[in-house]
């Protein structure tokens, strides 16, 4: 269809505004509208115009609906050459363009905006510099064309063929991708050498951008290239890994490591080494035997809490509670640990002695330790030394060996992940020795506050600061600790539990545990006080409260088996002295008890171990003979050396007591302490012998309200003993009214409850003349009945002739 010139003349065309998009004359080019306005006016040049339309550049992209000021003075008449719909609702519509032209009289008035539009005259200027200008935009196009390759091959090779300058500008113009204001620029030229040149101008900008370009992307691809070239062979490296067994690449794993050790908090010594030893492993094949021991000793580096301490704030009032809360009595243990980390929280560290908690088993030495953890705020560890015989257990073994580790000390603080954690050693005093070393040498230098933060461990081979951590150490026994260890400890003594403690004790804790752990109400098992002082007595025979928690346990399952037997899960089972045998059988323990009546040669004494405290009953018998002496009973050495003690002593006193001086030489005296199957030992009985063999020698009878304790010297003197609670307890329990005792144990009463105190007439003696009165059923002249000798014994071993020759010389 020829295009209508329409030279000097007004037209009018419907006008389609264009959003930074410059149609040029001769251009054909697609675009896609969307704009409803737009899509009319397209519409209306198809049915009115002869399919011609105004395209023409708004100045805003912006507007939705430009006004008149909105759109650029020169436009291009064009022809609608193709027009498809889509299913979005916008069409795709080819345009070929015509002729430039200018513009007025805008009008939006009818279904469509219209606009009158003039033709642009062209002129040219410069004809001399035509051809030379032709044929740089030629070269450039060329040139660019080759290097950007974004215009296809014969859209250049028809600007090539292209001699006009005006075709040739608007042809370099509508292929080249610049900003649409300088192309609008080039469009409004009406001079076609100064459009050339800014034609050419363009192409220069585009060449020198696609050059930039050109090196980003060589230099992107290159890098692109290596990457994927790295990425590719890594792929590989993975691939044969994953073959050989092994899931990672060793190197990133290497990596890995080397950053783990610089960022954790490490003495630079353990960082050093952790650093050389990774050196090593990457020179190392993963399949060497050597590379999992290295491997495993830098991740016990890694793992180790070097410096991490868990924040500690100690709170005397909260930690005082806790303890309260968690143990009943024990309030000298308690002190001592309050002071302790008074001391503490005022020095702001925790240089000082370590702690050994001596007493019984079940007294609650690991319990109190794990208190005053908590009371603290710290984590709790315990190591079990118990039949540990290895000084490696400590120390760990040297990495030469096969299988080696670090020593107990550290594996355990790699468990807590704090260095300042509380340490409970336990059963310190079953330590052995044998071959392999002595662990209690070993623990010298772990125990003492002086070296313990230079701490070396064989399989480490690094110190290790150990000042952070509260030790604190559990013993039955001081006897087995060897005393350079015990003297780097402060002790507390935890004694057996009296039987009144043991009561607040299964009232306070036991049995509301119980009744919880078998799954039973406060309402449904009720325990009489006399039923649980039976249990105390006769069913258990212990220091600490196991065993009564056992039998405590077993009443509720008792319980328990009742309710579900009758169905009455509300029901209320009382439990009482007179069906506690029903419930648990037969007692298993017997308390020895006092005499029904006052008999001669028995003497009720008092007896002391870990269990508690117990009467002893001590008898003498005299048979014709000729001055044996017989000790049954099992009786320890030391206890055999107070009844030879005692005997001396009756024999040194037997004018006073109105003795034979020779009645020794006429009967046999046997001695014999009831319970034989029980070892017996200790010196605390020697009171109590010599009134036994007093009381056969003379016939009185010892009252059978009177129990004694006392050691015994040669020359009668009353030593004083342990154990004093424990024992004035089982005399109480035994009905005992009157307990003798030395009066250098008269300072001791302080620590005992005065509910024991109650009822006991308690009388303090420091010789044994003193004793027999107070013990045997008579009177004082008639137990001395007899008169002191008037000569020593010493003095009828002088000869006579020593006597003459005395008293010539005093004469």
């Amino acid at each position: 269809m020829p295009v209508i010139k329409h030279v000097g003349v007004f037209v009018e065309f419907p006008v389609m505004p264009l959003r930074e998009v410059v149609m040029f004359p001769r251009a054909i080019m697609p675009l896609f509208v969307g704009r409803e306005a737009s899509i009319k006016a397209i519409e209306s040049a198809q049915n009115s115009y002869d399919r011609q339309i105004f395209l023409v550049a708004q100045r805003n992209p912006e507007l939705e609906k430009p006004a008149d000021d909105d759109l650029c003075p020169v436009g291009v008449v064009s022809r609608v050459l193709q027009m498809l719909r889509l299913p979005d609702g916008t069409i795709k519509v080819l345009f070929e363009g015509l002729y430039r032209a200018k513009w007025e009289n805008f009008r939006d008035s009818g279904p469509c905006a219209v606009v009158r539009v003039l033709r642009m005259r062209e002129r040219q200027s410069r004809l001399e510099e035509k051809d030379a200008l032709v044929r740089a935009v030629h070269e450039a196009m060329e040139e660019y064309g080759k290097a950007a390759r974004k215009i296809p091959q014969d859209a250049v090779l028809a600007m090539l063929g292209l001699s006009d300058p005006g075709p040739l500008a608007d042809a370099v113009a509508s292929h080249i991708k610049a900003d649409y204001r300088k192309k609008q620029a080039v469009l409004e030229s009406e001079d076609v050498t100064e459009r050339l040149e800014l034609a050419y101008e363009l192409l220069q900008g585009e060449m020198t951008l696609a050059s930039v370009e050109k090196r980003i992307k060589n230099r992107v691809k290159g890098q692109m290239e290596r990457n994927q070239r790295e990425y590719y062979l890594n792929e590989q490296i993975k691939a044969i890994n994953k073959e050989m067994g092994h899931e990672e690449d060793p190197r990133t794993e290497m990596n890995e490591l080397e950053q783990k050790i610089k960022a954790r908090d490490m003495p630079d010594e353990a960082r050093r080494k952790a650093l050389s030893e990774v050196k090593k492993l990457r020179s190392m094949s993963s399949t060497a035997a050597e590379y999992t021991v290295v491997r495993n000793y830098v991740d016990w580096i890694l793992d180790l809490p070097w410096n991490d301490l868990k924040p500690i704030d100690i709170d005397i009032e909260n930690a005082r509670a806790t303890l309260d809360g968690d143990h009943y009595g024990l309030d000298k243990p308690k002190e001592r640990i309050l002071e302790y980390l008074a001391v503490q929280k005022l020095s702001q560290g925790l240089k000082g002695p370590i702690l050994c908690f001596v007493g019984p088993p079940g007294v609650g030495k690991t319990s109190l330790a794990k208190s005053v953890a908590r009371a603290t705020g710290r984590d709790f560890v315990r190591l079990s030394l118990g039949g540990v015989r290895d000084e490696a257990e400590i120390r760990g073994h040297r990495r030469t060996y096969v299988g080696a580790l670090p020593g107990k000390i550290i594996q355990s603080l790699k468990r807590v992940k704090f260095n300042n954690p509380l340490f409970c050693l336990d059963e310190i005093d079953k330590l052995t020795s044998d071959f392999r070393g002595d662990p209690a040498s070993a623990l010298l230098e772990v125990l003492d506050p002086e070296q313990n933060n230079t701490f070396m461990d064989h399989y480490l081979d690094l110190e290790y600061d150990l000042s952070k951590i509260f030790f604190i150490t559990t013993a039955n026994s001081l006897h087995g600790i060897p005393a350079p260890l015990l003297d780097r400890m402060e002790i507390i003594e935890l004694s057996s539990y009296l039987e009144t403690e043991k009561r607040h004790i299964a009232r306070r804790f036991l049995v509301p545990r119980q009744i919880a752990e078998h799954g039973l109400k406060e309402h449904n098992f009720r325990l009489s006080e006399n039923a649980l002082l039976e249990i105390i007595r006769a069913y258990t025979r212990e220091a600490g409260v196991r065993n009564l928690e056992r039998e405590i346990a077993a009443l509720c399952r008792k319980t328990a088996i009742r309710l579900v037997e009758e169905d009455n899960l509300e029901k209320c089972v009382a439990i009482s002295r007179q069906n506690l045998g029903t419930l648990l059988g037969v007692k298993k323990y017997r308390h020895e008890e006092r005499e029904d009546k006052p008999q001669v040669g028995v003497c009720a004494g008092l007896a002391y171990n870990q269990r508690g405290g117990e009467i002893l009953l001590v008898e003498t018998s005299l048979m014709s003979g000729s001055g044996h002496v017989v000790t049954t009973g099992q009786l320890g050495e030391v206890m055999t050396e107070s009844a030879k003690a005692a005997l001396s002593y009756v024999r040194s006193r037997a004018d006073l007591l109105g003795l034979d001086a020779r009645f020794y030489r006429k009967v046999d005296i046997h001695v014999h302490v009831p319970s034989g199957a029980t070892p017996k030992d200790g010196p605390s009985a020697g009171i109590t012998l010599a009134t036994s063999i007093s009381s056969a020698l003379l016939g009185i009878p010892v009252r059978n309200d009177v129990a004694m304790t006392g050691e015994i010297s040669l020359r009668g003197r009353v030593l004083p003993i342990g154990g004093l609670r424990e024992k004035l307890l089982a005399a109480r329990r035994s009905g005992i009214r009157r307990v003798i005792m030395p009066r250098d144990n008269e300072k001791d009463l302080k620590e005992v409850p005065d509910e024991v105190l109650r009822d006991l007439e308690l009388i303090f003696v420091e010789h044994v003349d003193e004793v027999l009165p107070q013990a045997l059923d008579a009177d004082a002249g008639e137990i001395f009945s007899g008169r002191p000798a008037a000569r020593p014994i010493c003095s009828s071993l002088r000869s006579d002739k020593g006597d003459s020759a005395e008293n010539q010389t005093a004469q």
